[in-house]
């Protein structure tokens, strides 16, 4: 099944094309935050949703759904708010990323979001599509859902490190696990060809029913290294006017004054298409350089408007460009 990961404006102005050729849905809030700016997300998150169920696909929510349980053994409040609003929301799936993949807390992370979403399916009778007349506030008291064999929300964990060991698996699975995400932007060689037999092993052996989803690599946007390498970090300064290109060689490392990333096909197109009066946000956002200037279509001079430490590798994103490479 093709799973497209909404994750541009773009996206959202074609996506009676895309719903066409798909059979299930992502809604991809990291990379949608930062292109669409985090505010204009919930909306769209309620969009996509209701446009995808509507025409009969899967849909999963993902990105931050509990990211502070990467660190600790409970979710936050609005975090379970999210969760089930997501539900409410019409979503199929709810999906773990790094709070599964690279977390202290896999497990952990894995039941509190079957167990928020159950309980939001346990009340969702009354919620939708809206209150009834005669609802009153104590029903709120109502005891929490505990089978969870009543829950219809699927439950998406991200393998990695933390979650991907023969002894592990199963325990994922009784946590709540429905769909593993196996992610090929972090994938080494073998890391898939040893943990899939894993889990279909564990899986049969369990009675359980469990899918796995492929998320295959995009287009990737990086800087490049930095002079010094290691944890090395360059200063951006508010107002700096700093060069920014293509590597011309192996030696050309980011330093002060210059930003560069490798050639590569996507990276190419990135810089051809860039033009004076764009933004290219760096880090998620935490960055942002403004293009003054278009040298060639291998080098351009940006305006630091939100500084930062930049340090190697980090993600860049153009929101306001339609850029000409292949989506795989």
């Amino acid at each position: 099944k093709i799973c497209p990961k909404i994750e541009k404006p773009q996206a959202l102005t074609n996506i009676d094309g895309i719903i066409a050729k798909s059979q299930a849905l992502m809604v991809a809030r990291g990379d949608l935050g930062v292109e669409l700016e985090v505010e204009r997300v919930p909306f769209a998150q309620k969009l996509l949703i209701k446009k995808a169920k509507d025409a009969g696909l899967f849909v999963i929510t993902a990105t931050q759904m509990v990211e502070s349980m990467i660190y600790a053994p409970v979710p936050t409040r609005a975090e379970v708010a999210d969760l089930q609003n997501a539900v409410w929301d019409g979503t199929d799936a709810v999906m773990l990323s790094g709070e599964a993949a690279s977390g202290d807390f896999p497990l952990e992370a894995v039941r509190a979001q079957a167990d928020a979403v159950l309980e939001a399916e346990s009340v969702q009778d009354l919620l939708m599509p809206r209150l009834f007349g005669d609802f009153f506030v104590d029903e709120g008291n109502k005891p929490r859902e505990m089978d969870d064999s009543k829950r219809k929300t699927k439950v998406v964990s991200s393998l990695g490190p933390a979650s991907w060991s023969e002894e592990m698996i199963p325990q994922m699975i009784e946590a709540g696990t429905d769909i593993f995400r196996l992610n090929c932007s972090h994938r080494r060689g073998g890391d898939f060809e040893r943990v899939y037999p894993i889990i279909r092993k564990c899986a049969k052996e369990m009675g359980k029913k469990v899918e796995c989803l492929g998320d295959l690599q995009g287009p990737k946007f990086r800087v490049g290294e930095v002079e010094g390498g290691g944890n090395a970090h360059i200063d951006l300064k508010m107002g700096d006017i700093l060069e920014f290109g293509i590597c011309k060689d192996d030696n050309d490392l980011i330093r002060p004054g210059r930003i560069t990333m490798k050639s590569t096909k996507e990276q190419d197109a990135l810089m051809k298409a860039a033009k004076v009066g764009i933004d290219l946000l760096i880090e998620d956002g935490l960055m942002i350089v403004h293009v003054v200037e278009k040298i060639s279509d291998k080098e351009m001079k940006v305006k630091v408007t939100q500084g930062g430490k930049l340090k190697a590798r980090k993600g860049v994103n153009v929101p306001d460009v339609e850029i000409d490479c292949a989506a795989l």
